[in-house]
């Protein structure tokens, strides 16, 4: 009874963790203003850095009349968050893997908690192929950007869509989320992206 109850413990807050994290990033990263710049550490995100070690945003010219460097574009900072999103949800999930797979390998460890850990990074990858495939079909549908989060009892999508998210674009999502997975429509959200 002891273990069981240890393997639903380590099961869960585990799961709470990765839920956790994909949350915060979420939410941070929609809170940012539309095409700013963000400083990560000491890094501005948009600003590439050319090979003679100068660095380029895309608005300086050469003396010759040409730009140099890569120019951003307009859809350059909106992938910087579905690029970003994307990022931080893989980092979650791989430090998540990291620690049920120690859990499971430990030498203290007991059948049933290495068992448990088999079964949540089980669930942990099928969420992840499931998002990927969301997000391959939303953009063949048209839109040009699509990032996926599941969790255990519902599943958000954030879309970019020039014109703007209508309600038949919602429809859309919704049924190709229904076609991929077991969710139902009141757990599932369609966000547009800023």
């Amino acid at each position: 009874m002891k273990q069981l109850w240890k393997r639903n413990i380590v099961a869960a807050t585990v799961l709470l963790f990765v839920c956790a994290a994909v949350y915060l990033n979420w939410k941070y990263a929609s809170g940012l203003p539309d095409g700013a710049a963000t400083d990560v550490g000491q890094k501005i995100l948009g600003e590439s850095t050319l090979v003679s070690g100068g660095a380029q945003t895309g608005e300086e010219e050469s003396g010759a009349g040409e730009t140099s460097g890569v120019e951003e574009t307009s859809s350059d900072a909106g992938d910087d968050y579905f690029a970003s999103a994307r990022l931080s949800r893989q980092q979650a999930r791989d430090s998540a893997i990291a620690l049920l797979r120690e859990a499971a390998e430990s030498e203290t460890a007991d059948v049933a908690v290495a068992n448990e850990a088999a079964e949540t990074i089980q669930v942990l990858a099928g969420y992840a192929l499931a998002e990927a495939q969301i997000e391959n079909l939303v953009t063949a549908k048209g839109y040009s950007e699509c990032v996926a989060f599941m969790g255990d009892g519902a599943i958000s999508v954030v879309v970019e869509k020039e014109g703007g998210l209508q309600a038949e674009d919602v429809a859309k999502i919704t049924e190709i989320v229904l076609s991929e997975t077991d969710y139902t429509t009141d757990q599932i959200t369609v966000l547009e992206a800023n």
